[in-house]
């Protein structure tokens, strides 16, 4: 079983990071949860989730698996905050250009980006769902420096080759591009076949 932060941010298109930890608890993987206030805010507004019930109890109860453990994004000294707690990676899902910039430029203002600071420091995986068009140039330069890290830069852009049915379906298909690219063996989407 591998560990992993996931963090939630206010971006729309919240049913990534939603999916995107049952994924990879249902693969029996350790998921360290941090969502933003803002994050909050769209999970009601885009899922219907009441935000007055999104503490940490309802979170864990919510995603019932014993392997979830749920922090508050003000609380800097929790443990995933330090490079001594092991982890495998960390990927901000749905992450908007606030927090992308942040991260960009080292900051440490909160423990979402305090996190993510820690894994460029100590050389893990980092991944970067952003989920916003059009870009402008600062979007791409903070994406560029992130990318010349070693970060990866998964915009939410669900290929369409698989001829989805459904929203599930191009939701799965960027959950399972994110698994692949963690060398995790997933089959949550149609792979390419060719003719």
């Amino acid at each position: 079983m591998n560990s992993y932060v996931v963090a939630i941010t206010g971006a729309s298109g919240v049913v990534y990071g939603v999916r995107f930890i049952e994924a990879l608890l249902s693969l029996g993987h350790e998921v360290h949860l941090v969502l933003s206030e803002a994050a909050c805010i769209v999970l009601e507004q885009e899922m219907g989730w009441d935000r007055r019930d999104l503490d940490i109890l309802a979170l864990q109860n919510y995603f019932p698996q014993q392997h979830l453990q749920v922090y508050h994004n003000r609380d800097i000294a929790a443990p995933i905050a330090s490079g001594s707690f092991p982890t495998d990676g960390m990927i901000i899902i749905p992450c908007t250009m606030s927090t992308l910039a942040a991260v960009a430029h080292g900051m440490s203002n909160d423990l979402m980006e305090r996190t993510a600071d820690v894994m460029l420091k100590e050389h893990r995986q980092l991944i970067l769902v952003p989920r916003e068009t059009p870009l402008n140039s600062i979007h791409l330069r903070n994406m560029l420096s992130l990318a010349d890290m070693g970060v990866h830069i998964v915009p939410a852009m669900p290929g369409f080759y698989h001829q989805p049915q459904s929203l599930d379906d191009m939701v799965n298909f960027m959950i399972g591009k994110i698994l692949d690219i963690m060398k995790i063996p997933n089959n949550f989407f149609q792979r390419y076949q060719g003719k």
